[in-house]
């Protein structure tokens, strides 16, 4: 039992730390994973019929999911934004068509087009990533300077 709070603490302090150094990039790779692992934890819990972790990491993914919606940029590329922002929304209800029915195949689905777009976000070469932060502050400038 002591090992396992010691594992928890441990992981929510390298969390912590990775978060407190983490580019964006890396912030919405974490986000993806918390989802990823929440979603894993929720299925589990269905399989056990532990309903109360079932709701809570359910809870948990949804939220991390909103989250990933809250950090879309509408200005740089608003239909891909526009996809993304369904594709979340379309996440989210099927998180709770499978809560009540309490068909883990739903969750399989759900972690498959996270897992499309987390692999998509992890292609993200470092060059790619200066850019688009230089883009930013090339922004961040013409504002400052209009």
């Amino acid at each position: 039992m002591y090992g396992k709070k010691g594992i928890q603490a441990y992981k929510k302090d390298s969390i912590k730390s990775d978060l407190a150094s983490a580019d964006p990039h890396r912030v919405i790779q974490l986000l993806m994973q918390g989802a990823l692992e929440r979603l894993a934890l929720g299925k589990g819990c269905m399989e056990r019929a532990d309903w109360a972790g079932k709701a809570a990491a359910f809870t948990r993914a949804i939220e991390i999911i909103n989250a990933l919606r809250d950090a879309l940029d509408r200005d740089v590329n608003p239909e891909l934004v526009d996809n993304l922002d369904g594709l979340y929304d379309y996440m989210i209800m099927r998180i709770n068509e499978a809560s009540v029915s309490k068909d883990c195949a739903v969750i399989d689905q759900v972690i498959g087009l996270i897992l499309q777009i987390k692999g998509a976000w992890d292609q993200i070469t470092e060059a790619d990533k200066q850019q688009a932060y230089s883009g930013v502050d090339d922004m961040t400038a013409g504002a400052v300077n209009a």
